[in-house]
C-alpha cells in the first residue's frame, strides 16, 4: 500500500482516510505497512543466533538464512531448530530433537499446508505435546508449507 503516512496519532491512507491510533502507534502501523516482516522476521531469526535446518528442501529459505546466520553443523544448544515433518515417522523424532535446544530455543516444525497436507496441525501439536512442548506460534513458511512454533513448558 502506498502512500500510506502518520500525522500525529493518525493513520492516514493515500485517499486522505484517517485512523485516530494515538502516538506511537499510527507511526509503528504507517512503518510496519510501508515495510512489512520478511520471512525470516516472522520466524524470529536474529543475526548471530544458532540456527540448525532438518530435512527442508527450500533454495530460497536457505539463501535468505545464510543472509542472516551462520546455519550450523553442531547440533546442540539452539536458539531455533527448523525441522521438516510430513509424516508420522517424522513427527516421532521430535522427541530426538528436544535435546538439540538452548533452554530457551524453539522447534519450527515445517509441514505442508492445504490440499497437500499429509500431517494435520493437531498432529504436529499432539507430538510436540508429548515431548513437553508447547505450541505458541504458527507462520506461512511458503506458498506450499506452513510451520509450527514450539518451545519448552515454562516452569
Amino acid at each position: 500500500m502506498a502512500g500510506i503516512r502518520a500525522e500525529g496519532g493518525d493513520l492516514v491512507l493515500a485517499d486522505g482516510s484517517r485512523f485516530t491510533l494515538g502516538e506511537p502507534f499510527a507511526g509503528r502501523w504507517a512503518e510496519a505497512i510501508a515495510n512489512p516482516p520478511g520471512r525470516l522476521d516472522k520466524l524470529g531469526v536474529k543475526p548471530g543466533m544458532r540456527v540448525a535446518v532438518l530435512d527442508i528442501d527450500d533454495a530460497p529459505f536457505f539463501s535468505e538464512l545464510i543472509q542472516r546466520t551462520q546455519p550450523m553443523n553442531e547440533f546442540s544448544e539452539l536458539d531455533i531448530l527448523f525441522y521438516a515433518a510430513d509424516d508420522a515417522s517424522a513427527l516421532a523424532r521430535i522427541g530426538e530433537l528436544v535435546p538439540m535446544l538452548a533452554p530457551r530455543g524453539a522447534l519450527w516444525v515445517v509441514s505442508r499446508k492445504g490440499k497437500a497436507a499429509t500431517v494435520k496441525d493437531v498432529q504436529v501439536m499432539a507430538a510436540a505435546k508429548a515431548h513437553g512442548l508447547v505450541d505458541n506460534k504458527v507462520c506461512s513458511f511458503s506458498d506450499t508449507h506452513t510451520a509450527l512454533r514450539f518451545t519448552r513448558r515454562k516452569g
